[in-house]
């Protein structure tokens, strides 16, 4: 219940900057890999940006070069720090944490970004 809160997302112009943090209460924060996820209106949720548990990272294309992932142990926040904003980022955005051996996965309830002119 409640093991990841996102914060973060509002409303802003086109070509502006936010920034998106997850917030986990699990103690082993440190040996889940972290993501992010987009949901367009109307659309599926799709992968955005991913760090392990070692610090590597991963983005989709759509946003490589304009979002960067980190992750911070002393307070077990994962930020997602998204620049160069488009109209076509709005949507709820979804941090999950992936957990093996054993296998656990959480999903936090969302924040809204919307990109408009």
């Amino acid at each position: 219940q409640g093991e990841l809160v996102e914060s973060g997302g509002d409303s802003v112009l086109p070509g502006g900057s936010l920034k998106l943090t997850c917030t986990a209460s699990m103690y082993s924060f440190d040996d889940f890999d972290m993501n992010w996820y987009h949901r367009a209106p109307g659309e599926r949720r799709e992968f955005i940006a991913k760090i392990t548990a070692g610090g590597t990272t991963r983005y989709a294309d759509s946003v490589k070069g304009r979002f960067t992932i980190t992750r911070h142990s002393a307070n077990r926040t994962v930020v997602l720090q998204m620049n160069n904003l488009r109209p076509e980022d709005t949507g709820v955005y979804y941090c999950a944490a992936n957990l093996y051996h054993p296998n656990i996965d959480y999903w936090g309830q969302g924040t809204q970004v919307i990109v408009s002119s």
